[in-house]
């Protein structure tokens, strides 16, 4: 396990845990100016040993956080590596001046980067793309813990009511989902017997009617819209990108009071810069997307 130098720990799958969380503990944590020193050196020099120096000394963060996704039945050292690129992406976003702590800002990159790791690790089979099945996903766990229900099988009604009823989704959805988490994956090219005639696939009909050419249209659409998207959120600057993704773009939205508390300064200065970064991502958008239209008409 590798600590010196700009490389970081690292843990195989097969690694022992208690021992890379031993090695991690090595790293100091930072006070605030010796951290603002560090990350000003990053930003303005490209001081990679300062940023090695940040990212070293939240890593117990990153493993704290990682743990707590630990129930979707996949590897912690690879929950932890993820966390790890997430943390090195924010201290690379990161700007010292904001006037809060690298660990405020790191620990929505951090989950992130994890979450999303998680979702693409899940069969699309057993795991729904809309925002509201995505919200039932990660917080379906949660709530059975706090109903001490992590170990039952089929909900009983009165929890499947309360789980439905706290994410606003349907019962149906809660009682698909819990199944589905509980079960594990399965090869669509496993053998239905023994003697090894016939697969799974087989016996699967697609119920969609939409031609493959139809498809195909609206894939690429939505491919375009979310370049826009994207290329329209590079326009923003970190904090008005982050306070937009907290408040427009999640399904549980960050509060403002939350916000303000985060970037020190007031609900109503939060809701403004919320306001203006969407009122420039609509810009944005409207403009790139003439841009396409005239380059269309004159090819």
């Amino acid at each position: 396990m590798a600590s010196s130098g700009n490389t970081l720990p690292t843990i195989s799958v097969e690694g022992n845990l208690s021992r890379y969380l031993q090695e991690i503990r090595k790293f100091p944590m930072l006070e605030p100016e010796e951290e603002y020193i560090l990350a000003k050196n990053w930003r303005e020099h490209e001081d990679t040993d300062a940023a090695h120096k940040l990212v070293t000394s939240h890593l117990r963060l990153v493993a704290k956080i990682a743990m707590g996704y630990r129930g979707y039945g996949l590897p912690v050292a690879e929950l932890i590596s993820e966390g790890n690129v997430g943390m090195m992406q924010a201290v690379k976003r990161f700007d010292p001046e904001r006037g809060f702590r690298l660990a405020t800002y790191a620990m929505w990159w951090i989950r992130a980067s994890i979450q999303e790791y998680i979702l693409h690790s899940w069969s699309l089979v057993k795991m729904g793309t809309t925002a509201a099945q995505k919200k039932l996903f990660f917080n379906l766990r949660k709530l059975k813990g706090q109903m001490q229900a992590i170990e039952d099988g089929d909900l009983s009604p009165d929890k499947v009511t309360a789980i439905a009823e706290r994410l606003d989704v349907t019962e149906a959805d809660v009682v698909s989902m819990n199944r589905r988490l509980a079960s594990p994956d399965h090869s669509l090219n496993a053998p239905l017997r023994i003697d090894g005639e016939g697969e799974w696939q087989d016996w699967l009909v697609d119920d969609n009617q939409v031609s493959q050419e139809t498809r195909l249209a609206e894939d690429e659409e939505l491919q375009k819209r979310r370049l826009l998207l994207n290329k329209a959120m590079e326009t923003l600057n970190d904090r008005e990108r982050h306070i937009l993704t907290e408040r427009r773009l999640r399904d549980d939205p960050t509060t403002l009071e939350d916000l303000s508390q985060e970037y020190g300064i007031s609900r109503e200065r939060v809701r403004q810069i919320e306001v203006r970064a969407f009122e420039k991502l609509q810009k944005s958008i409207k403009n790139a997307a003439m841009e396409q239209k005239l380059l269309k008409d004159h090819a």
